[in-house]
């Protein structure tokens, strides 16, 4: 479990990942790379990362906002982005929503807002980053984590799009425990983005808590289902819950996640770890 990790431990997962984008970007032939800095937790990461990784010098960010996008969110990309003294550029892709809502709107008349339309979202994210590594003979990191990508809380196409996504292996409480770590050492994600709510913002006062269980929780669920699930046991879900002194509804859920999400994993990025 993640608050089992030392410090030592955080310290070499860290050292770990940096060789990892390192080796990776050479045996691929590429000495730049770029990424989404959203505001949240994880791209903060992953850029922090990716300058220890290649130098400031050979970083770009991009703050892709729509009509969702908080303000807190855009203050904490463009500090996260000026700490690390690498790239950033602001573009809003708000003509491009619209647009995209207009031409769609006779074939999705009289339906309701859904994931049909947050997922546009990421996907002219996607496309816009994906020009830029055609472009600049950049690598594109992706910056999607182990819990989300477990339950398809991604969009293919979209987030996903990438040569390489770093921490991919690593599940939410761990990428937020490695980040309280690099804070003991450095102050240099904004403590905002340590504390606040995690969210996708592609509709009004949306959390990841909408879509899923608290990550604590989460994590604990996917830890004990990776352990087993090589074993093939009957009954996983049940000793899960008995394991972890949880429901096996939620336990029972969690699981026909991961196994329907298959489809998804197997058109991710390369993870480092």
């Amino acid at each position: 479990m993640t608050d089992q990790l030392s410090s030592q431990q955080l310290d070499a997962i860290e050292d770990v990942l940096v060789s990892g984008i390192q080796d990776f970007l050479s045996q691929t032939g590429f000495s730049q790379c770029h990424l989404g800095l959203s505001g949240g937790l994880d791209s903060a990461l992953v850029a922090y990362l990716a300058v220890r990784a290649v130098g400031k010098e050979n970083v770009a960010c991009f703050i892709l906002p729509t009509r969702f996008t908080s303000q807190r969110s855009l203050d904490d990309a463009v500090e996260c982005a000026n700490n690390l003294g690498c790239r950033y550029e602001m573009i809003s892709i708000e003509p491009l929503f619209t647009c995209f809502l207009e031409t769609l709107e006779p074939v999705f008349e009289g339906r309701p807002f859904d994931t049909a339309e947050e997922n546009l979202q990421s996907r002219i994210r996607g496309t816009l980053l994906m020009a830029f590594a055609n472009k600049f003979h950049s690598m594109l990191l992706s910056t999607g984590n182990k819990s989300e990508l477990t339950m398809g809380y991604c969009t293919l196409y979209g987030d996903m799009n990438g040569g390489l996504a770093p921490i991919g292996n690593l599940f939410k409480t761990e990428v937020f425990a490695l980040c309280r770590r690099i804070n003991e050492k450095t102050n240099i994600i904004p403590e905002s983005i340590l504390t606040k709510p995690p969210s996708a913002e592609l509709r009004p006062h949306q959390t990841d808590q909408d879509s899923l269980p608290p990550y604590d929780v989460l994590d604990a669920v996917l830890e004990q289902y990776f352990s087993r699930c090589h074993l093939r046991e009957e009954n996983m879900p049940e000793k899960i819950a008995k394991a972890l002194g949880l429901e096996t509804e939620l336990t029972d859920k969690i699981v026909q996640t991961v196994t329907a999400m298959e489809f998804k994993r197997r058109q991710a990025p390369p993870v480092v770890l």
